[in-house]
């Protein structure tokens, strides 16, 4: 495993070891120290992942050494250590590029360490994540299929690589709509079965007394109306994947069956005796919270156990931030050239209004919703206007009304930094936002700076 490489540029000698020395107690980190901006500058071939600059160095400020260090090369990861609180510099160097503003006081080490900490973790997830798509492109276009850049979905994205190396039961939740049968096809797609056939089939859209008959199959004159042998899911899914969505809607007895089935790697059809082996992976989903359902008594417990395998919950799109424009760019251009007719551009406040939606029915819902703007729009651009939500089946309304949502975001903004003595990064961190935002609002005096 190669070393997690450290630059700390630092003319106080003593402040620079100290710095060095904290640091070094990670053993996966290998940190050099220089005291001016030039020799750094001279061992960039070194391929440092993180720079920490101190901003008042002799040879050149922290500004230029920045921008000189990205100039060079882009992915390294820069924190700038200061002894000036000064809200405008700190604000200009998070807008120009650098991860992190830290000032100088009893705290910086640990407040480093921390930031390093975190740059290394993403800097994992993101090659994780690469390391996935290049796994998957060659088999599987995911791109086309999971849109999405948000942290929430590349964690759904490693947990996918993960199933598909293996034959462990997948178990996927989410609300309606967040697109439980897209993972489970590329699981399938993805995995060593993906040659094999992939049976999807959902077990609310079944009437209960027909349930055993799709699973299992039937033999001709078993009932009334069979009047021909039926090969059910399981054997049809053989040395392939089964798909059992919505699996929570199972009716207790059927429970029982599924357990017995699954446990034996055999099913029976309705109307035989003979016993029919099957091998396919079991992939299900749910929009409902098994554990709850079993408390309720709902559903068996040991059916629960069985089935759990690795667990894949999929966010709701109002957790994917800028994924909704992602995904409502996508829907727009794929509408616009299945109807052979030109592709509108989203105006600033259609964008507006897409983000402020809070989507109960998360993907699919705002695929429809872009459908409908593009055929209401006039062709060239989609204003606010043109977008129309149906909130006839809400309990409650989604929309922002009495507040918008930046005065919500200013009043929590605001609470958390009173409760952490106006911790700037510690708030960053807890709300998942940037410094810079919270900078930004301290600057506009929207937010309290005691």
């Amino acid at each position: 495993m190669n070393a997690f490489k450290i630059f700390i540029i630092e003319d106080d000698p003593w402040y620079g070891e100290m710095l060095k020395y904290h640091l070094s107690l990670n053993e996966d980190y290998e940190v050099h120290l220089f005291k001016n901006g030039n020799a750094c500058l001279k061992n960039l071939h070194l391929k440092p992942n993180v720079i920490s600059i101190d901003y008042n160095l002799p040879d050149i400020n922290g500004n230029e050494l920045f921008k000189k260090i990205k100039s060079q090369d882009s992915s390294i990861s820069v924190i700038v250590i200061s002894g000036q609180k000064e809200i405008d510099i700190a604000l200009s160097l998070l807008k120009n590029g650098i991860y992190d503003y830290i000032l100088k006081d009893d705290n910086t080490k640990e407040i480093l360490w921390n930031s390093i900490l975190r740059i290394k973790e993403n800097t994992n997830l993101k090659k994780e994540v690469e390391i996935l798509k290049n796994q998957l492109g060659t088999k599987f276009d995911f791109e086309k299929t999971i849109i999405g850049q948000s942290d929430a979905l590349k964690r759904s994205f490693v947990l996918i690589k993960n199933a598909v190396r293996t034959n462990i039961n997948v178990s996927i939740t989410g609300e309606t709509g967040t697109g439980k049968e897209v993972v489970a096809k590329a699981i399938h797609y993805n995995s060593d079965r993906r040659k094999n056939a992939f049976v999807a089939i959902n077990m609310a859209a079944i009437p209960k007394e027909l349930v055993e008959s799709e699973l299992f199959g039937h033999e001709k004159g078993a009932f009334t109306g069979a009047s021909s042998r039926k090969i059910g899911k399981f054997e049809e899914a053989d040395e392939g994947t089964i798909f059992l969505d919505e699996i929570a809607e199972l009716d207790t007895n059927m429970q029982v069956k599924i357990l017995r089935a699954i446990q034996e790697r055999e099913v029976t059809r309705v109307g035989g005796n003979k016993t029919i082996k099957f091998n396919a992976r079991l992939v299900t989903a749910t929009h409902k919270n098994l554990a709850e359902e079993v408390k309720k008594k709902n559903f068996r417990k040991d059916l629960f156990y069985r089935i759990i395998g690795l667990p894949i919950e999929l966010p709701p799109l109002r957790e994917r931030g800028s994924d909704i424009l992602i995904l409502a760019k996508h829907f727009l251009e794929k509408f616009s050239h299945e109807n052979k007719m030109a592709s509108p551009n989203l105006s600033l406040c259609a964008k507006e209004k897409l983000m402020k939606y809070n989507y109960p029915g998360n993907v699919r819902e705002l695929k429809s919703v872009v459908d409908l703007a593009c055929v209401m729009s006039n062709n060239e651009e989609i204003t606010a206007n043109d977008i129309t939500f149906n909130t006839l089946l809400q309990d409650e309304p989604y929309m922002v009304t009495e507040k918008t949502m930046k005065e919500y975001n200013t009043e929590i903004i605001n609470y958390f930094l009173k409760k952490h003595n106006n911790n700037v990064m510690l708030v960053a961190d807890k709300l998942d936002i940037g410094k810079s935002t919270i900078y930004n609002m301290m600057k506009s005096g929207k937010v309290l700076n005691n």
